[in-house]
């Protein structure tokens, strides 16, 4: 069997079939949409638009969210069409096995594995900083002692001469183990609870934007695109500051506000109606997020100086705005703080589940261990792989910087959406017969600028996120060509 063997359509079809061994079809479209906005709407928008803003663009971050906004809508179009397509779980894993080959397939799946397990354990870091804010302001507790809510490769900014340096992060391990745990239990009882606090924390992003209209200072937002500058932070990175490389910078880093809709493809082997609502549940938990994206930048970058983001205002950024900026609105400092902990949560949900049904398909497929593909005879749930992701994705949230796995997230997510955006356009040359319920408009115009886009947003990331992500390559090698070539099932069909 050769490296670019393709995995037949007819075969991934067979799958899509309901069987009693099989994942159950519980997710209609309301749901998919809950999910993919639970998804998306997390830590890239209360932690990752102040760190952009900071780093990279000032408060032409509005740019940077329309830059990666558009590269999202074209990669979401190109998903669309795959989706309701190839109804199967496996995200682009499957799609890339469809169209490229099993080479080119395992690369994208041990990127999304990257992309899931990395962007859970941000998500639980993020989640950790705004316990610490919900500690101190509102329950009047003594925060956690930085020591242990922070990674060993931390450490503070200096106060009265003492720095303070991590050890582990419990909290945000904590959190990755209680939702892990939810997850086995199953999918049907994990969306309803994600539905809950969908509704939450979309609230909250509106009362922040309608409330924080009113203290946008202009003086804050000039220059609307600073002078291009090198911007070193208190942990020794520099970072591209201000200009075009600013804006691209700026667009690679808030691109994690938009994982999730991507998350959503991988549900639809437990989809009740695939075909249907896995375009409507990708398109539409896309185009919501989007609107309230670039308004609460806008909000945020106005109340508050770049500087205040890089010192005091670093850690759970929105609620320290808030309280410095918004006087008279500490009620809603505190209510945001309490939602965005249930919100982080409902992130972290999605992108264990997400990771955990690549696993699956992967599995099913010879090119990791059986054991990941083992359903509980109760639940009907992946539980052996739940377990596994929990060890990997606890590890990360544990003992690796909150900057250095969100843009490890990014740029895996990135390179995933170029594939997609390629498959689309071999697919309709391979296999010009399929039924697709949805299609991609203007083939091949939208894939390439898909492919463009999401290239210059990982252009924008810099050497050290392109370092990480070949390095993570090197590994999959590694195992593929170690373990999973020799055991794929493909060769045996």
């Amino acid at each position: 069997m050769g490296l670019f063997t393709k995995k037949p359509i007819h075969s991934l079809l067979e799958e899509a079939g309901d069987s009693e061994k099989g994942l159950k079809r519980t997710l209609t479209s309301g749901s998919l949409i809950a999910l993919g906005i639970g998804a998306i709407i997390g830590a890239g928008l209360f932690v990752r638009t102040a760190a952009a803003a900071a780093q990279n663009a000032g408060p032409s971050v509005t740019l940077g969210f329309i830059v990666a906004a558009i590269g999202c809508a074209l990669a979401g179009l190109c998903y669309a069409e795959l989706s309701s397509s190839i109804p199967i779980s496996g995200s682009a894993y499957t799609y890339t096995y469809a169209t490229m080959g099993e080479f080119l397939a395992w690369i994208i799946g041990w990127d999304l594995v990257l992309e899931y397990a990395v962007g859970a354990a941000t998500v639980g870091i993020a989640w950790s900083e705004y316990l610490n804010n919900l500690l101190t302001q509102v329950f009047h507790m003594k925060a956690i002692a930085y020591e242990w809510c922070h990674s060993p490769f931390e450490h503070s900014i200096p106060i009265d001469g003492i720095v303070h340096t991590g050890i582990i992060n419990l909290p945000a391990l904590g959190i990755v183990t209680l939702l892990s745990l939810l997850l086995i239990k199953g999918t049907q009882e994990s969306a309803f609870v994600n539905g809950v606090i969908v509704i939450t924390k979309v609230s909250i992003v509106i009362l922040i934007i309608v409330f924080g209209w009113g203290f946008v200072n202009q003086s804050n937002l000039t220059p609307y695109i600073p002078e291009p500058a090198i911007f070193t932070d208190h942990q020794g990175i520099q970072h591209h500051f201000g200009g075009i490389m600013g804006i691209l910078g700026a667009a690679g880093v808030v691109f994690f506000a938009f994982i999730g809709f991507d998350a959503v493809s991988t549900a639809a082997q437990e989809t009740k109606n695939p075909k249907k609502s896995m375009p409507i549940g990708i398109l539409g938990s896309l185009a919501v997020c989007t609107v309230l994206y670039i308004l609460f930048a806008h909000v945020l970058t106005g109340m508050a100086p770049v500087e205040f983001f890089r010192t005091d205002g670093k850690e759970a950024s929105v609620v320290a705005a808030i309280n410095t900026f918004m006087p008279g609105y500490a009620w809603l400092g505190k209510l945001v703080t309490v939602a965005i902990l249930a919100g982080f949560s409902s992130v972290i949900l999605v992108m264990l589940l997400g990771q955990s049904r690549v696993f699956y398909s992967m599995s099913k497929d010879g090119l990791l261990p059986a054991t990941f593909s083992h359903l509980h005879p109760k639940f009907k749930t992946p539980y052996k792989a739940n377990l596994i992701i929990l060890v990997l994705v606890g590890g990360f949230a544990a003992f690796v910087p909150g900057d250095i796995v969100g843009d490890m997230t990014s740029i895996g997510t990135l390179f995933a959406f170029i594939l997609v955006c390629a498959a689309v356009i071999i697919l309709r040359k391979t296999n010009p017969e399929l039924h697709r319920e949805f299609k991609t408009p203007l083939v091949p115009l939208v894939p390439i600028l898909g492919i463009i886009v999401c290239a210059a947003m990982i252009f924008g990331l810099g050497w050290t996120n392109w370092a990480r992500l070949f390095g993570w390559l090197a590994i999959g090698m590694i195992i593929y060509f170690g373990y999973s070539k020799k055991r794929s099932h493909l060769k045996d069909k």
